[in-house]
């Protein structure tokens, strides 16, 4: 049953759910867009602060006035018969890409800090996503809601034990490594960080805008969805910019500088961040299946098992060369969405 009395919190905390993941909480996503920037770093992850909150507030919207069982309505109303389809089909790429990045990210977890192999965990993150996003929408975002905060007290945890256990923080300022990172301009990655996640968001955000049926509802939900995004990115960017350049030589920087204090707080922390993964993993497929077919029907669920599978074979791959070469070019195909987003808002005057 359609739940038109959604909270502002499960709003907010199922768009931090389908951003966050195995990129954002491992540190990898912040380090490559951000952290190789040095302190300019803070310009391009506040710049991207308020695209997710203007943007994250356009597609629920959208969702929202369009009745939106997908992304596809959205995005076809925004980009038109033509750029729409083109647009359409990038996210569908995108979302499997992402929900595959999400396995290999298990897998490297499973491998460095449990001492077991990698694809015990991809198949375990495989098959615990499927059985999710086969509970259609509503597990989904009870699913997402209730592991965020956890997320969040764990991300602010380490941050603050690095920043206190950093004897001189001066050596902040004079880190710049931007030739290592996934786009060269500190501003332009803040710009391509938001617009590659937006892209992969939209396909949660639409139909969760079709959740409620109070506009404010949507415009706090993004407005704090996009601020606890900001901040859990921040205190993840001190952590990393405190531990440099050591952390850059993890796949998963935020479990190293966890271990760093104390054993207990880097296994609590691994777990974290695999439930994190799964939030964004089981938003991935959810939006990749429902794309391709009605979330009732038969199709559904063989389309779901069917895409864990494959994802499953090509999680092999590898996490930092999913996020180092798949990201950024999702970015820059998300910037075509966010244009149609604008001239859709702007000319129809929804907001």
């Amino acid at each position: 049953m359609e739940n038109k009395g959604l909270s502002v919190f499960s709003i907010a905390a199922t768009y931090i759910g389908t951003v966050v993941g195995a990129g954002f909480a491992s540190g990898q996503e912040v380090l490559q867009f951000f952290g190789y920037h040095g302190v300019k770093g803070f310009v391009g992850l506040f710049a991207a602060a308020i695209m997710f909150v203007v943007y994250g507030y356009f597609i629920l919207l959208l969702g929202n006035r369009l009745n939106a069982a997908s992304h596809y309505e959205v995005i076809m109303d925004v980009g038109g018969p033509f750029f729409g389809k083109i647009i359409d089909y990038v996210i569908i790429f995108f979302l499997f890409g992402a929900f595959t990045a999400m396995l290999a990210g298990t897998a490297a977890i499973f491998k460095e800090q449990f001492g077991l192999p990698s694809q015990f965990g991809a198949v375990l993150m495989a098959v615990i996503s499927v059985m999710t996003v086969l509970t259609g929408i509503a597990g989904v975002i009870s699913a997402i809601s209730f592991v965020v905060p956890i997320l969040l007290l764990g991300v602010f945890l380490v941050s603050v034990l690095a920043f206190f256990y950093t004897p001189d923080l001066s050596v902040v300022s004079r880190i710049s490594m931007p030739f290592d990172a996934a786009v060269k301009n500190f501003f332009v990655s803040g710009i391509i960080y938001a617009s590659y996640n937006l892209l992969m968001s939209v396909a949660i955000l639409a139909p969760l805008g079709n959740q409620t049926s109070k506009k404010s509802k949507l415009k706090m939900g993004a407005l704090f969805g996009g601020i606890g995004l900001w901040l859990g990115a921040t205190m993840i960017l001190i952590a990393i910019l405190t531990n440099m350049p050591k952390a850059s030589q993890y796949q998963i920087p935020m479990l190293y500088i966890a271990g760093k204090y104390s054993k207990t707080l880097k296994l609590i922390y691994s777990f974290i961040l695999i439930a994190e993964i799964y939030t964004t993993a089981v938003g991935n497929l959810y939006g990749f299946a429902a794309r391709l077919t009605d979330t009732k029907s038969i199709k559904y669920k063989i389309y779901t098992i069917v895409t864990g599978g494959i994802a499953l074979i090509l999680s092999r791959f590898g996490f930092s060369k999913l996020v180092h070469y798949m990201y950024p070019l999702a970015g820059y195909a998300g910037i075509a969405m966010l244009i149609g987003l604008t001239y859709g808002v702007i000319k129809k005057k929804t907001y």
